[in-house]
């Protein structure tokens, strides 16, 4: 494509200069921050609960503790959240079902493992049919506890979004614009 404009003329793909362009820009730091802040601040979980630290969980939406605040919205399609909440014991037949989750999930995207059984099995460490969300998923925060507290929910919330809002989870090297 030719494009002239006071008397210069580019020649070259324009789509790829404005994608690389654009990936610039996206990465420059003022943007960046601003861009970081908004992601944090913007965590829409889908909890996945396989065990009781779904309890711990929505005490922690509860007006009591009030997760919102941090810009924690609980909510209930996968293609709209980009935060993996696993809560609890990970089975075989249900680590299927979490990558399936994750994976209708929209860029960038975020898990938290809570609760003992999510980290290390917990009380069925020894079994055949666990599986840790770590061996299959990229897991951004740990909640120890069985259950944790929802303080503990709140304080992964707040670790999280420290990390984004530092650059060490959200990249954009390899920005892809949608046609």
């Amino acid at each position: 494509m030719v494009c002239g404009l006071n008397g210069m003329m580019w020649i070259g793909n324009l789509e790829k200069a404005a994608r690389k362009a654009a990936v610039w820009l996206v990465n420059k730091k003022p943007i960046r921050d601003i861009r970081d802040w908004g992601i944090s601040f913007s965590l829409w979980p889908v909890h996945f609960t396989t065990a009781c630290c779904g309890a711990e969980f929505a005490a922690t939406s509860a007006p009591k503790y009030d997760a919102e605040r941090f810009g924690f919205l609980p909510f209930v399609a996968s293609r709209q959240c980009n935060l993996l909440l696993i809560e609890g014991t990970l089975t075989k037949k249900m680590a299927k079902a979490a990558l399936w989750v994750y994976e209708q999930m929209p860029e960038p995207k975020f898990v938290i493992a809570m609760g003992a059984c999510a980290i290390d099995g917990g009380i069925f460490w020894n079994s055949y049919n666990i599986v840790r969300p770590m061996d299959i998923l990229p897991v951004s925060v740990f909640i120890p506890g069985c259950p944790p507290r929802p303080e503990a929910v709140a304080q992964a919330i707040i670790m999280l979004q420290k990390k984004i809002r530092k650059g060490e989870l959200v990249k954009y090297e390899e920005m892809e614009v949608v046609k």
